[in-house]
């Protein structure tokens, strides 16, 4: 297994009208972070549009695509070209009816080395995704590349230390986080930065618990509410990387699009687990109440 891994993400704005226009964006960023050398990129999460969540509309649907399809031949291309490992993020189109909130991973050779489709589905006030997604029903199982095997969850995932765990427990080399996440408007300041310290707490959680690094990126900036019925999102930006031990690596500011690249040790994780062996000291013989709803 290699030792050291340069990774990129693009921290970037996705309020276009287009999705030719979010693409050379992502496209931009993709460009500037393997120029300084990053092997392996991680985009936001629907990053070729406004987050289209906010409301129920059935137009919408028309959003989304097949896998393959255009955009994974679109970016397959370029892949190829750069010699990278991208994770991008697609809006699903499975069969009719039936649509995806999907992750997915090209190898350098431009090939599709795998997908991830999200598991946990939310539907809370601005993010009505269980009335577009199904959940994801291949489990977590990481996805082998040419240079690392990865552990891609999205978004609602990254706050269950479960699907982190059966990552890790699979052998995933790094837990990776397509995400759109920000605050309504109207909420005061403190209530704002509790929930910007919690997301950025239980990812650093589960580098910690797990012994190996993660990497969160979120899209940026201000999305109006389609219907008009409230101010919309704030995308707080804050995309992270974190080694084994939560320690963070790199991290972009809240308000700016930001392409960033970092070296991941990753021979630091088998390093810290022999030091923290949490997998060693589970109790696997007492979790059975793990399988329940609720232990009543």
């Amino acid at each position: 297994m290699r030792h050291t891994l340069k990774l990129g993400f693009i921290q970037q704005v996705c309020s276009a009208s287009d999705r030719a226009t979010n693409l050379a964006v992502s496209i931009r960023g993709i460009r500037e972070a393997a120029a300084a050398g990053a092997e392996l990129i991680l985009l936001p999460e629907l990053h070729l549009g406004p987050y289209f969540c906010q409301v129920e509309n059935p137009d919408f649907f028309d959003l989304s695509e097949p896998i393959p399809g255009p955009t994974t031949e679109i970016l397959g291309q370029l892949v190829k070209e750069l010699g990278i490992v991208l994770v991008s993020s697609i809006f699903e189109r499975r069969a009719p009816g039936l649509y995806h909130n999907t992750a997915i991973v090209l190898d350098k050779d431009g090939t599709l080395a795998g997908i991830y489709r999200k598991m946990h589905i939310p539907d809370d006030p601005g993010f009505y995704e269980k009335f577009y997604f199904t959940p994801g029903d291949s489990g977590f199982c990481p996805i082998e590349t040419s240079v690392a095997k990865l552990g891609v969850l999205v978004c609602w995932d990254q706050w269950y230390p479960e699907a982190a765990r059966l990552m890790a427990l699979a052998g995933a080399d790094l837990l990776l986080y397509p995400t759109a996440i920000g605050w309504n408007p109207d909420d005061e300041e403190p209530e704002k930065e509790c929930q910007l310290q919690a997301w950025i707490t239980i990812q650093r959680a589960h580098a910690v618990a797990n012994g190996i690094p993660v990497i969160s990126c979120n899209r940026v900036g201000h999305e109006p509410d389609p219907s008009g019925h409230s101010r919309g999102i704030v995308f707080w930006g804050n995309s992270f990387a974190t080694g084994p031990q939560g320690e963070f690596l790199c991290q972009a500011e809240s308000v700016e699009e930001q392409v960033c690249v970092v070296e991941l040790d990753l021979q630091r994780s088998e390093n810290v687990r022999r030091i923290w062996p949490f997998l060693r000291d589970r109790r696997i013989d007492e979790y059975s109440g793990l399988l329940k709803r609720y232990l009543d």
